[in-house]
Order: C-alpha cells, then sequence, then structure tokens
C-alpha cells in the first residue's frame, strides 16, 4: 500500500503525482492510495484484512471529496467541519466492516497530540488534524500514519497501537542525533503486536561549527572544526563559521570543499559578523542628532560600502522631507 503524502504531489493542480507510475505500469500486489477509500479483500489480492486509508489530500481536494463548500469561512472554521465530515466518513465505514476480520487504519496526515521533529515549520495552521479518539477507536486494529518524521506510539500499551514509524532517512539538519526505525506489526481482531526495529548504517549528517576569533592559521583550523576526512566520507556535511565580516577574504572556500570532497553533500554556511552596537560620540547625545547624522553613524557601525551609503542617504533624505511636508500640511 503506497500512500500519496504532501512531497509525493505537484503543486500544479491536475499533474501526476509522484507514485503514479506503479498504476501506470499496473505493478502486481502495489496498491497506489491517492483518495479516501475503504478496501476490503477482495480489494488488495484477496488479503483477509480491511484497511480504511487516508492519503494527503489538499484542502480543496478533500472540501470537493467531502461535498463541503467552504464559501467564505475562515480558514478555521473550514478545517473543523473538514474534521467533522472525515470523522462522519470514517464512521460510515465502520458500518461496511466485517468483524471477523482484522481492520487497519492508514493515513498520511497530523494526528492531534503527535510530538513533531524537526520538520515541522511552516505547516502551523494549515494541517487537516485527526481527531485522538478517532485513531484510538478499539474498533482498529492497528493504525499506520506517515507525515511526521518523529517514531512514536501515540496509544502505548493499549489497543489499537497508533504508530508513526518515522522517516526511513535523516532528511534534514535537524534530524541528526535522532535514531530512525520501520515496524513490523503482526495483528489478527482485537490483537496487534508491534516489533520496532532501528535502522543500522543510514547516511549521517554531520554538523560542526567553528568561531573564528584569531586571524591565526585560519585554514588549518577550518579543517580541525571539520574532523578527519574518513569521518566526511558519505556524509552530508555543514560547517557553520562565524567571523569579523573583515576576514571574509582569508577564508578559502576552495580549499575546505577540496578537503570534503568525498562527502556526500558538503554546506559551508559563512556568517560574516558585524558589530551591532552604535557608538555616540562622546560631546553629543541622542537628542542633540538629527535623523540623518544618526543614520550616518549606523552605515559606519554596519561597515555599509561608502558608495551605497551616499545613494541610501540620498533616498533617506527624501523620504524624510516627505514626512516634514505631510506633518507641515496636517497643522
Amino acid at each position: 500500500m503506497l500512500l500519496v503524502g504532501n512531497h509525493d504531489l505537484s503543486p500544479a493542480l491536475g499533474r501526476a503525482h509522484a507514485i503514479e507510475e506503479f498504476n501506470t505500469l499496473e505493478v502486481p500486489y502495489v496498491h497506489v492510495i491517492d483518495q479516501p477509500v475503504f478496501l476490503k479483500p477482495e480489494d488488495i489480492d484477496g488479503v483477509p484484512l480491511q484497511i480504511m486509508a487516508l492519503p494527503w489530500i489538499s484542502r480543496s481536494g478533500l472540501l470537493a471529496h467531502l461535498g463541503f463548500q467552504s464559501g467564505t469561512s475562515k480558514p478555521g472554521q473550514v478545517l473543523e467541519e473538514l474534521e467533522a465530515r472525515l470523522s462522519e466518513l470514517v464512521e460510515a465505514w465502520f458500518d461496511k466492516i466485517d468483524p471477523e476480520l482484522p481492520v487497519v487504519l492508514t493515513a498520511h496526515a497530523s494526528v492531534q497530540g503527535a510530538k513533531y521533529g524537526a520538520e515541522r515549520t511552516v505547516m502551523l495552521g494549515s494541517d487537516l488534524v485527526l481527531p485522538g479518539a478517532m485513531v484510538r477507536d478499539p474498533r482498529l486494529d492497528y493504525v499506520a500514519l506517515g507525515h511526521i518524521h518523529k517514531p512514536q506510539n501515540l496509544n502505548p500499551d493499549a489497543h489499537p497501537p497508533v504508530v508513526y514509524p518515522g522517516s526511513i532517512e535523516r532528511v534534514d539538519f535537524g534530524e541528526v542525533s535522532d535514531d530512525k526505525f520501520f515496524v513490523i506489526a503482526e495483528l489478527s481482531r482485537g490483537r496487534t503486536e508491534v516489533e520496532w526495529r532501528q535502522l543500522h548504517d543510514i547516511r549521517p549528517f554531520i554538523d560542526r561549527s567553528l568561531v573564528l576569533a584569531s586571524k591565526d592559521d585560519i585554514d588549518r583550523r577550518l579543517r580541525d572544526a571539520l574532523g578527519p576526512k574518513e569521518e566526511l566520507s558519505g556524509a552530508i556535511v555543514r560547517l557553520t563559521v562565524k567571523y569579523p565580516r573583515d576576514w571574509e577574504a582569508l577564508i578559502d572556500d576552495a580549499a575546505l570543499r577540496e578537503y570534503a570532497k568525498e562527502s556526500f553533500e558538503f554546506h559551508l554556511m559563512k556568517q560574516p559578523q558585524v558589530e551591532a552596537r552604535v557608538r555616540i560620540p562622546d560631546d553629543q547625545n541622542v537628542g542633540s542628532m538629527s535623523a540623518l547624522e544618526l543614520l550616518d553613524l549606523y552605515w559606519k557601525a554596519s561597515h555599509t560600502k561608502s558608495e551605497d551609503t551616499e545613494a541610501l542617504n540620498r533616498l533617506a533624505a527624501e523620504v524624510i522631507g516627505q514626512i516634514e511636508n505631510q506633518d507641515k500640511n496636517q497643522t
């Protein structure tokens, strides 16, 4: 069973998803699920199992599938209504089950109460979240979930197991220290045994950092920060370097990339630092200085190029003049 996830879908409507070829080529014993569906044994090659499948569907797609017209409703109201309709859909599937056969719910979705890993960034507020009561329904025998990378069982020591096995590879540097697993579940009606198997020898992510406080022997210190070459081989490597911006030319990018050439992928993150504090001359105070004078101090503190400051000062003077004229007209 291949459930279509959010990363499998094209942002353009009507385009094929990433695993559609399995359907196109009619690969035996492989079933691609790209819309909500209830499957019986005759739908899955005679396997004595019933499956409620909820792939990732865009909000507009789910609205259309459930026959819900959002109109001018706010996004939060739409999601609440969709969650209610989805619960109704799953309940209708329960009315169709054979009580003698095990029932699996599989979904590529967020579930209420799940712990997110490092992949959780901009999705807050836009995910359709499945209610915890839906996935913990005792009429189910196993719940197989995708979408969240952090491995977890949301119903420990209870029936049914509600399992996010997580991604089988580290996806980004937020997962540097995460262990990865796959799950084998042996299920029968009313009883399921779950075995977690840790994946070993997966591609490592190596995250290093260095703060340069001296100009002495910078190349050697950068190599030392990366570590031995043999440790970098085949890994995805990131080196973050902080240094005064005036030292930019002292960092030999080419030599560093040559040193890390055996890595699978190398990211050099350069973070030049500037003095953030603007110092006011001892014989002056902020209240006695004009806006343009203060702005000129800022350009100097941030090491802005002189040819840039001239153009910026002209623009600032124009903006300040417009505001002063507006204030005069209003009075």
